[in-house]
């Protein structure tokens, strides 16, 4: 595997897409990416060249391929000396700090298990955690610390170490202790198939289910991804993704550190703010760029062209871009956004490619990775121009970045899995030229900032108020966030709809969920519609929203969250 990365990243450089569609490819018995590829390739022949960029804006903090070795086998050192042992599990929740990327190459090295958790979420999502996978590690800055301990008391279990990325705490062990571990650890036997990422993503009909990557569907997979941006050795990039998301492993992880380029952190407290991020863009010089388009379209409200860029390659994922977008954003910086396609459940599969043809609005070609096709409910291919489910041909033998399975959901797998394929979930059409045009998603998740937000969580938890008989949620047209989460309400008896209602119901949603997933707008409404089954139509909802939204109207009686 340690020379086919070597090859794989000669033809990135070389933009020779061909050849690399053509190589033979099987799937090795072993494989532990931290040892065939960052220390027996980057550590061994570039030590002192840039691993990651950190900056918060004040300071900046610069590490090493050398550094960044020595530092996560102390981590590695340290847990084994606690007791961790190989296929435990490790649940991180940080900001965007250097632990996190110690955590990551640690747990590969030592073939741990890992769940990553956002900072955004809630002490609920922990216990619901903690009830699906117990970890036996967790990794917490300052700021989360608390939600674990309070997390172990609502679930009655006990974390073993608990190990704080900043400062101290009683309770937690500190990075003080880890300093004091050797510098040097053996890797851990892993096998190609063992399970490495445990990500919890959110779903139309349930709780959030469990995505398993293993050791190489992941670390191997996403040369894909840095196929689609175009990666170079020499490269700075720059991925605006927080932890704990599972793009911030796709291109703030394996993307660049495949290659041996150097990954910019900017660590922003506090809301998002545009011009920081440009001027932080310009005065690191980031040549590669990767940003949702909820970013984007804030981006672009700023004056582009009064910084000196120095991109050398500009690409997107998390939604279909807008054609304005990436106007404004070529004729502020001269660099062409390219589309891409992927998921949690993969790396990416589709994509416009640098230095090839891109046809505007479609999400490009399949990647070298995964074989393709549009197909029917039954696994019939489609014909050119006619819509279907977006699948990707599976067992042939070749190694790809499609998931191993959903933890403790069978039936889920055997959804997905049919057929000799993987149903992505969404709907597109190709063209006769192999282009794959995104028609929407076959399923009710909402988008919002890059978030991805169930509405069974959020129907669930407004059924617990008192007033509530029914709930529905969307996606509601935003001009910035894509969609904000909208409930449809039904009440019950003896309760009135008015703003007084919505306050308390606002108010219950936030204590209750976390901020990304609760509703930003109310409505009250006396009925649902409903399939014959007596599923909720959601989708009719949609397309209601929509229209209300491109005409302008607010219905009587719907609120908004007011903060």
């Amino acid at each position: 595997m340690e020379s086919l990365f070597r090859e794989v990243r000669r033809l990135i450089a070389a933009k020779d897409f061909e050849t690399l569609a053509q190589l033979e490819l099987t799937t090795p018995a072993s494989f532990n990416w931290v040892r065939e590829v960052f220390e027996n390739i980057h550590v061994k022949e570039t030590p002192d060249a840039t691993a990651l960029l950190w900056t918060d804006g004040r300071q900046t903090q610069r590490y090493s391929f050398r550094d960044i070795s020595m530092l996560s086998n102390q981590l590695l050192n340290f847990l084994r000396n606690k007791g961790i042992l190989q296929h435990d599990i490790m649940l991180t929740q940080m900001a965007l700090q250097h632990s996190n990327w110690l955590a990551i190459v640690a747990a590969i090295k030592g073939g741990f298990r890992m769940i990553p958790a956002a900072t955004i979420l809630g002490v609920q999502d922990i216990v619901y955690r903690f009830g699906k996978l117990m970890p036996k590690v967790v990794i917490a800055d300052a700021a989360n610390a608390p939600k674990i301990d309070e997390a172990e008391k609502l679930s009655g279990q006990q974390v073993v170490v608990k190990l704080i990325a900043e400062g101290t705490r009683p309770g937690w062990y500190s990075l003080e202790d880890v300093a004091r571990e050797s510098i040097e650890a053996e890797a851990a036997p892993t096998l190609a198939d063992d399970p490495l990422f445990l990500f919890f993503t959110s779903g139309t009909t349930g709780m959030p289910k469990v995505v398993t990557h293993t050791q190489l569907s992941y670390p191997f997979g996403h040369l894909t991804t840095a196929s689609w941006i175009g990666l170079r050795q020499d490269d700075i990039h720059y991925n605006i993704s927080q932890p704990g998301w599972a793009k911030f492993a796709w291109s703030s992880v394996f993307a660049p550190w495949s290659i041996g380029a150097a990954i910019f952190a900017y660590h922003q407290e506090g809301r998002f703010n545009a011009r920081d991020t440009l001027a932080m863009i310009e005065q690191h010089g980031i040549t590669t760029f990767c940003a949702p388009p909820t970013v984007l379209r804030m981006l672009i409200l700023e004056d582009l062209k009064a910084y000196r860029f120095r991109f050398r390659e500009c690409v997107a994922a998390g939604e279909p871009l807008n054609p304005e977008v990436i106007e404004i954003w070529k004729e502020g910086t001269g660099m062409l956004i390219r589309d891409g396609f992927g998921q949690t459940e993969s790396t990416c599969m589709v994509a416009n490619l640098p230095g090839k043809p891109v046809k505007f609005g479609s999400m490009g070609k399949p990647t070298f990775l995964y074989d393709v096709v549009i197909a029917d409910e039954n696994g019939n291919i489609l014909p050119d121009g006619e819509e279907g489910n977006i699948c990707v041909r599976t067992g042939n033998g070749r190694p790809s970045g499609i998931f191993k399975t959903y933890f403790d959901d069978a039936e889920k797998a055997k959804e997905v899995f049919r057929n000799g394929l993987y149903y992505t979930g969404d709907k597109a059409y190709r063209d006769e030229d192999g282009y794959i045009w995104f028609v929407g998603r076959d399923d009710d998740v909402i988008k919002s900032s890059d978030y991805r937000v169930g509405p069974f969580e959020v129907e669930s938890v407004l059924l617990e108020h008192d007033a509530v008989q029914e709930s529905a949620v969307v996606g509601s047209p935003h001009a910035v966030k894509g969609y904000e989460v909208k409930a449809f309400i039904v009440l019950n008896t003896g309760y009135e709809a008015d703003e007084a209602l919505a306050r308390d119901l606002f108010a219950f949603a936030k204590e209750n969920l976390a901020p990304y997933k609760m509703p930003r707008l109310l409505e009250f409404v006396t009925e649902l519609p409903k399939t014959i089954s007596g599923k909720i139509r959601r989708v009719e909802l949609r397309a209601q929203e929509a229209e209300a939204k491109a005409k302008g109207i607010q219905p009587e009686q719907e609120y908004g969250y007011v903060r």
